[in-house]
């Protein structure tokens, strides 16, 4: 199980939002890149990024920010965030960037997914942020009449990495994951489940380690690391006592 330390850009500094709303948006660090690095010291493995202001553009815009965070670490990065096209997804690819993650475009143009994890195997994750049951899209901005299931189940042999699974209701909000919906996600698909939105405290942790969790691949934390309610100390040595 991988823990994902989130870095949320937006304007070029590190914000997490609640519930998706960018009005609500809440600066942690002005400096992202030495954020990743304060993360990758702590003992993270794996890195979590979304550009926000990308999302709601439909192209990448805190590239300079990202580009930074790459020079800044070694660990790998996986980002999401206005990545609609091919060519988007070579250039991130070639910056260094581990894993893409297509959201919107995974709703719209589903080829483009399946097209890019063809060409980059293992490199390719969806994002799939649902509200009420129904999966959001344009950062969240605009709700699709599909669920997430409907759509995961459309790259079930296309060679996708992973799906990442956000409650937008709890995201930023520290109300716990929603392990109901997205243990039930994971056990209805092959392609490995990512749990997103609501991490609030080491007992989203234990119940991430505990057994009726045993299909999910890995979970994101975002505020509650930045405003200390989880110490990543504890959560990492959790981890890797399981």
């Amino acid at each position: 199980m991988i823990l994902f330390p989130a870095i949320d850009l937006k304007d070029g500094v590190c914000v997490r939002l609640e519930q998706g709303d960018m009005a609500r948006a809440r600066t942690f660090s002005r400096d992202p890149a030495a954020q990743a690095h304060a993360f990758e010291t702590q003992g993270f493995e794996y890195l979590h990024i979304v550009d926000l202001d990308g999302a709601f553009a439909g192209k990448p815009v805190n590239a300079g920010a990202v580009e930074r965070i790459l020079e800044a670490v070694s660990m790998p990065v996986q980002l999401g965030g206005g990545i609609r096209d091919m060519a988007t997804v070579e250039a991130w690819l070639g910056k260094g960037v581990t894993r893409v993650i297509i959201g919107t475009a995974a709703v719209r143009d589903p080829a483009l997914v399946k097209a890019s994890s063809r060409r980059f195997p293992g490199r390719v994750a969806v994002g799939l942020d649902a509200r009420d049951g129904k999966v959001a899209v344009q950062g969240w901005a605009e709700t699709s009449e599909l669920t997430a299931l409907d759509i995961a189940r459309r790259f079930e042999d296309a060679g996708v990495a992973a799906i990442i699974y956000t409650d937008v209701a709890r995201d930023g909000m520290l109300a716990g994951l929603n392990l109901d919906a997205t243990i039930a996600l994971a056990e209805a698909i092959e392609i490995p489940v990512i749990a997103s939105g609501g991490l609030a405290s080491i007992d989203d942790v234990k119940a991430l380690l505990a057994p009726p969790a045993k299909k999910l691949a890995g979970a994101i934390a975002g505020r509650a690391l930045y405003d200390g309610r989880l110490d990543a100390a504890e959560a990492l040595a959790l981890i890797r006592q399981s």
